[in-house]
């Protein structure tokens, strides 16, 4: 049974800094990894991805600069370190697995597995 467990959300003021972890069980073969976040009222956007190497990362264009994907795959944990957050960063923050690896994609469909989510708020 595949399951990913976020944690580290919590409520910052804007300038400051949190670090999301994801642990992923369950899961073979060599997967990529996202996170994505959805504020209330908006559709699911994505946010960074991973390939199993590490060599490979992709951002939106809105974080470039701000945060930063990484993974262990010893721990088979994800990583997102968000740095000058802004209130606009605010959202439940997912992490998704693609088990069909395709590099470091930021395509919300070809993700299979999903974690529960973690909610980030930045206070202005």
């Amino acid at each position: 049974q595949v399951r990913l467990v976020e944690s580290g959300g919590g409520l910052v003021q804007a300038g400051g800094s949190l670090r999301l972890s994801c642990a992923a069980s369950g899961i073979l073969g060599r997967y990529t990894m996202g996170w994505f976040r959805q504020a209330p009222g908006k559709e699911r956007e994505s946010v960074a991805a991973i390939s199993w190497s590490g060599g490979n990362t992709n951002y939106v264009d809105s974080v470039k600069g701000r945060f930063t994907i990484s993974r262990d795959n010893a721990k088979n944990t994800v990583y997102l370190q968000m740095n000058s957050l802004k209130p606009e960063d605010t959202a439940v923050y997912y992490c998704a697995a693609d088990a069909g690896g395709t590099t470091a994609t930021m395509n919300v469909w070809v993700y299979d597995y999903w974690g529960q989510g973690t909610q980030v708020t930045v206070s202005s």
